[in-house]
C-alpha cells in the first residue's frame, strides 16, 4: 500500500515534467521544438542512467529503504528549483515581442547562460533524484513478499503488474489535471503541484517504515565482478574440470555474499569458471589459514555465476533500446502534431496538446486487471506455464505490438500532412486542421498494449534472473535500456535533421516536414529489433539459481512480537535458522539482518 501510493505520486511528478515540458522550453524559454525534444530526451535519459547510481549504493551499502529515501529529497530539490525557475521573470527570457509566430519562426529572444545553466541544472537533479529511486522501488517492493510462503508467492506473481498499473495511474493523473494546471493556470502551479506531488509520495514512503522487510547490503558488485576477472586472467593457463565439485565454493555458510543463496554452475562462459579453479597451493592454504585466501586469486562458484547471470542479460537488455526509443519519439512528436489537430471533445472543452499521450495510460489500466484476471488464467490452461507465457514471450509480443504502433503513426501523420496541404494550411503551424486528434488513440492504444506485454515483461525478468545480491542492479537494467533509448532517439534526430536538409523529415513546421518517413524508418528497425530479440530468446537459458524473489532471511518491523521486530527464515535448500527476536536499539537505526547459520 506505501509503495503503490509512492509510486503514483512519483510517477505523477516524473511524467508532468517528461511530457509538457516540452511546452515550457518552447513558449518560455524559447527553444525550437526539434530542440526541446532533444533536451527532454537528454534528461530522460540521464534519469534512465543514474538508476546505475542508484541500483549501485542500494545493493552495496545503503540498503533500498535509505537510497530511496535520499534520491526522493534530491528529486524533491530538483523540481522546487524548477518552480523557481517558473516563477522568477530573471530566470527566463523576456517575452516582450514574441508572439506566437515568433516562437515558430525562431526570432524570439534566446535565454542567457546564467538562465540556461539554473534551468539544465534543476532539469539534471531532478534527472538524478528520479533515477536513484527508479530501480530499488520496484525491487524493494518484489522484496516484501516471501517465496517460500504459499499466499506470498501468488501475490508475488501479480505484483509486477500492480507496480506497473500504479505507474499507469501517476501517469494519467499527470497527463490530465497536472497538463491542465500547467496551460490554463499557469506554470509555476504545474511545478509547484509536482513538488507537493514528491513531497507527499516521500511522505507516504516513510509513513510504512515499521512494516518494511529489508535486505542486507552485499557489499561492492563491482569489486566482485572485478575479482571474477582478474582471477580467471590470472588462471588463464589452467584446464577447468567437468567435476563441478572440484570448483572452490563455502560449505560452512549459507553463501560468501552476504544476503545471496549459492548459485549452481552453469556451462557458458566457461572461461570465467577459471576463477573458481583451487590450485593445489590454495588447497593446502585453505585447510591451514583460510582466511588468507583472496578472492583476487579465487572465487567461489556463486561469485563467478553472479557475473556470468549479468552477462548473460546484456544482450536482451540491448534489444530494449529501441523499444524504449520508440516509446520515446511517439510520446515527443505526438505533442506537436496534437498542436494542428482538432482536439475538441466538446464544444466547451479542448485537449491539451501534451495530454494526447493519456490515451496509452488509460489503455494500460484497463487492459492490465484483463490481463491478470483473464488473459493469464486462459494461457495457463493452455500453456500449462505458472504465468500463462514465459518472461521472453511476453517481451516478445510487447516488441511486435511496438513496431505496429509506429507503422499506425506513420499512416496517420501522413493523412494529417496530406488533409494540411489540401486545405491550404500547410505553411501556418498554428492553423488547427479538420483532422480529429482521436485519431491518434489508435497508435497510442498499441503502445499501451507493448507496454502491458514488453516493459512489464522486461521489469520482470531483470528482477527474476538476476542474482540475489544484486537485485537492484537487475531492476535497472530496465531503466538504463530507457536510458540508451533516449540518447539513440536524440541521435537519430540529430543524423535524420542534417542528412535530410533539402527536404526536412523533422521540421519546426511539422506540416512542412516529413514526420512520416521518420516513422517508417523506426518501423523498419523495429522489425529488425525484434527479430534480432527473437533469435537471442531461442538461445537463453534462464537461471535455475536464481527466482522471483529471495529466500534469504528477511526482517519484518512492527509486526506484533514484544519488541516489534521479527526475522523469518524458512530455507528448504539451507540449512539455516534465525533470531526470532533481535534487539531494537541495535537494529532499527542500522537496518541490518541478524541471522545464525
Amino acid at each position: 500500500m506505501f509503495l503503490a501510493g509512492n509510486e503514483v505520486a512519483e510517477r505523477m511528478a516524473f511524467f508532468g515534467i517528461a511530457t509538457n515540458f516540452i511546452t515550457f522550453l518552447v513558449y518560455k524559454i524559447h527553444f525550437t521544438f526539434p530542440d526541446s525534444a532533444t533536451i527532454i530526451t537528454n534528461v530522460l535519459g540521464t534519469s534512465c542512467l543514474t538508476p546505475l547510481i542508484g541500483a549501485f549504493l542500494a545493493d552495496s551499502y545503503l540498503g533500498r529503504y535509505w537510497t530511496i529515501t535520499i534520491f526522493s529529497i534530491i528529486y524533491l530539490i530538483g523540481l522546487i528549483m524548477l518552480t523557481i525557475a517558473a516563477i522568477a521573470p530573471s530566470l527566463r527570457p523576456p517575452s516582450t515581442g514574441c508572439a506566437e509566430l515568433n516562437l515558430f519562426l525562431g526570432t524570439c529572444q534566446r535565454a542567457s547562460r546564467s538562465q540556461l545553466a539554473f534551468l539544465y541544472l534543476s532539469l539534471y537533479t531532478v534527472a538524478l533524484g528520479s533515477g536513484g529511486i527508479r530501480p530499488c522501488v520496484s525491487a524493494f517492493g518484489a522484496d516484501q513478499f516471501d517465496p517460500d510462503d504459499p499466499r506470498e508467492s501468488k501475490s508475488l506473481a501479480v505484483f509486477f503488474n500492480i507496480f506497473y498499473l500504479m505507474i499507469a495511474i501517476g501517469i494519467a493523473v499527470s497527463l490530465t489535471a497536472v497538463v491542465y494546471i500547467q496551460d490554463f493556470v499557469g506554470w509555476g502551479w504545474g511545478l509547484g503541484v509536482l513538488a507537493a506531488a514528491m513531497l507527499l509520495a516521500t511522505i507516504i514512503f516513510l509513513a510504512g517504515t515499521r512494516s518494511y522487510r529489508h535486505r542486507i547490503p552485499s557489499g561492492s558488485p563491482l569489486t566482485r565482478l572485478a575479482q571474477v576477472i582478474v582471477a580467471a586472467v590470472r588462471k588463464r593457463n589452467l584446464p577447468v574440470p567437468d567435476d563441478e565439485s572440484l570448483l572452490f565454493e563455502v560449505y560452512d555458510r549459507e553463501s560468501a555474499i552476504p544476503g545471496s543463496r549459492k548459485l549452481q554452475r552453469t556451462h557458458h562462459l566457461r572461461f570465467l569458471d577459471k576463477a573458481a579453479v583451487e590450485t593445489e597451493a590454495e588447497k593446502i592454504l585453505a585447510r591451514s589459514s583460510p582466511s588468507a585466501i583472496t578472492p583476487w586469486r579465487l572465487c567461489t562458484v556463486t561469485q563467478v555465476e553472479e557475473l556470468k547471470s549479468l552477462a548473460r542479460l546484456v544482450p536482451i537488455w540491448a534489444t530494449s533500446i529501441l523499444l524504449n526509443t520508440v516509446f520515446i519519439q511517439l510520446v515527443n512528436f505526438s505533442v506537436q502534431q496534437g498542436l494542428t489537430m482538432d482536439r475538441r471533445l466538446a464544444r466547451s472543452f479542448t485537449i491539451p496538446a501534451a495530454s494526447v499521450p493519456v490515451f496509452a495510460a488509460i489503455f494500460i489500466i484497463l487492459v492490465l486487471p484483463l490481463y491478470d484476471r483473464a488473459l493469464i488464467p486462459a494461457l495457463r490452461r493452455i500453456t500449462g506455464h505458472s504465468r500463462g507465457i514465459t518472461f521472453l514471450q511476453r517481451i516478445g509480443i510487447g516488441l511486435f505490438l511496438s513496431m505496429l504502433a509506429v507503422v499506425a503513426a506513420a499512416l496517420i501523420e501522413r493523412k494529417r500532412r496530406a488533409i494540411a496541404y489540401a486545405t491550404g494550411r500547410a505553411l501556418n503551424p498554428l492553423e488547427t486542421l479538420p483532422y480529429s486528434a482521436l485519431w491518434l488513440i489508435v497508435q497510442y492504444s498499441l503502445v499501451g498494449l507493448a507496454e502491458v506485454f514488453a516493459a512489464i515483461g522486461m521489469l520482470e525478468f531483470f528482477y527474476d534472473q538476476a542474482p540475489d545480491s544484486v537485485r537492484s542492479v537487475g531492476t535497472s537494467f530496465f531503466s538504463t535500456g530507457g536510458a540508451a533509448g533516449s540518447y539513440v532517439a536524440s541521435l537519430l534526430v540529430t543524423v535524420v535533421k542534417r542528412s535530410t536538409s533539402v527536404s526536412p523529415w523533422l521540421s519546426n513546421n511539422i506540416n512542412v516536414g516529413h514526420l512520416d518517413r521518420y516513422y517508417w524508418m523506426l518501423a523498419v528497425l523495429s522489425g529488425v529489433n525484434a527479430l534480432v530479440f527473437m533469435a537471442l530468446a531461442r538461445r537463453y537459458e534462464y537461471s535455475t539459481g536464481s527466482s522471483s524473489s529471495s529466500s534469504s532471511p528477511v526482517k519484518k518491523m512492527g509486526d506484533g512480537s514484544p519488541n516489534g521486530m521479527a526475522t523469518k527464515c524458512h530455507n528448504p535448500l539451507f540449512n539455516c535458522r534465525c533470531m526470532d527476536r533481535v534487539d531494537v536499539a541495535k537494529s532499527d537505526r542500522s537496518i541490518e539482518f541478524v541471522r545464525l547459520v
